[in-house]
């Protein structure tokens, strides 16, 4: 068996990124920066579902972990 290192298949190389470089995001509210885990749900009709049963869909968001709210940019994907 080869224990050599290998390259990952398909050439795929991570970038480096410097954290610095990135942009803290705020609640909109109260500025504050941490954020949870939450979903939307959307209802998938039994006639557009392809089992033919109603479906919930979990769309997962960030919610403010201070006041609760979901920021805007955050809500335009999961409305549709």
């Amino acid at each position: 068996m080869n224990m050599k290192a290998q390259k990952p298949l398909g050439g795929n190389q991570q970038q480096q990124i410097d954290i610095k470089d990135t942009e803290m995001v705020k609640c909109e509210d109260c500025g504050n920066a941490s954020f949870i885990q939450a979903f939307f749900l959307r209802r998938l009709s039994a006639l557009m579902s392809p089992t033919g049963q109603e479906a919930l869909i979990p769309i997962q968001v960030y919610s403010c972990g201070n006041c609760g709210k979901v920021p805007d940019k955050f809500k335009q994907d999961a409305e549709g």
